[in-house]
């Protein structure tokens, strides 16, 4: 049968071939440590214990991790491998542990949880075009879901990530999400221990969408439900874009419209980054290490 993980449902026997998010059914990830720079109820002090996995089912044009998104880097591991790193991670000091773009692998990350949870907060860090019947296999398993929510114009999101079903899309899954963990629940010292955390990065040019996907996604949830990080990392890539704006950083002008435009609507749960977050640095070196 063909693969329907996602909304994206490209059909391919990834026994025999790849899907569209580049992979086949083996677990192939590009890198496995201690990441300090999620959000502090994520990171905590010792660290998120984060697996960065290689391929996306997303084809977003200025993407940040390009190399294991669309590059192909990565290793293989068996789920008993993944099992140990993950036990490593905590052993560490890992505050939770955090599979990043784990969507093409939902079957075998609910499989190796199934058999050993670890001792800390599970955090699921997605794109967010993540499919409600395939999340339905992660119930009881992930305490945190961190996806992003990208855009709330289709022909933005085609254009940008060949997903024109992406505002609709996402939107669903987040609401699965939150079926499953209900309102964020934190520790004395800040921590999430439960909940939806959703992500919106403002893109340079595209401050409208940013104000439309405050719109969209608070006509569903109240600012109690889950918590909203505003992100300013853009970073352009390497190699120009034949969209201008997207070969420059965000203006402090466009990231504070988008901030007082939270403020204004009350919505106050949750983060929002100093423009300084637009670094190369913070993008790790996917070099296999940790694997």
């Amino acid at each position: 049968m063909g693969c329907e993980l996602c909304p994206r449902r490209c059909g391919a026997d990834r026994t025999a071939t790849k899907g569209f998010c580049g992979e086949g059914v083996a677990l192939r990830a590009a890198k496995a440590c201690l990441h300090f720079w999620e959000e502090p109820c994520i990171a905590g002090t010792g660290g998120a214990g984060t697996v960065f996995l290689t391929g996306c089912n997303l084809g977003c044009v200025y993407c940040q991790n390009r190399a294991i998104s669309r590059g192909g880097v990565g290793k293989e591991i068996t789920e008993d491998r993944l099992s140990e790193i993950i036990d490593d991670l905590v052993w560490q000091g890992a505050d939770t542990v955090e599979f990043v773009t784990p969507t093409h692998f939902i079957p075998q990350i609910a499989a190796v949880l199934g058999r050993k949870k670890p001792p800390v907060p599970v955090v699921y860090n997605s794109g967010g075009y993540d499919s409600p019947a395939a999340l339905k296999l992660l119930e009881g398993l992930i305490d945190v879901y961190l996806p992003d929510y990208k855009y709330a114009d289709a022909s933005l999101a085609a254009k940008l990530s060949r997903a024109p079903d992406y505002p609709a899309a996402a939107l669903a899954a987040i609401k699965e999400m939150f079926r499953q963990t209900g309102p964020p629940r934190f520790d004395q010292d800040g921590m999430l221990l439960s909940g939806v955390l959703v992500r919106h990065m403002v893109l340079p040019g595209f401050v409208e969408n940013t104000l439309d996907c405050v719109d969209r996604l608070f006509s569903v949830f109240s600012p109690d439900e889950i918590v909203f990080s505003l992100m300013s990392q853009y970073t352009p890539p390497a190699e120009p874009l034949p969209i201008p704006s997207l070969n420059r950083r965000l203006t402090e002008a466009e990231y504070d419209r988008a901030v007082d435009y939270l403020y204004l609507n009350g919505i106050e749960n949750g983060f929002v980054q100093e423009l300084s977050s637009a670094e190369a640095e913070y993008t790790p070196d996917f070099d296999l290490s940790g694997l």
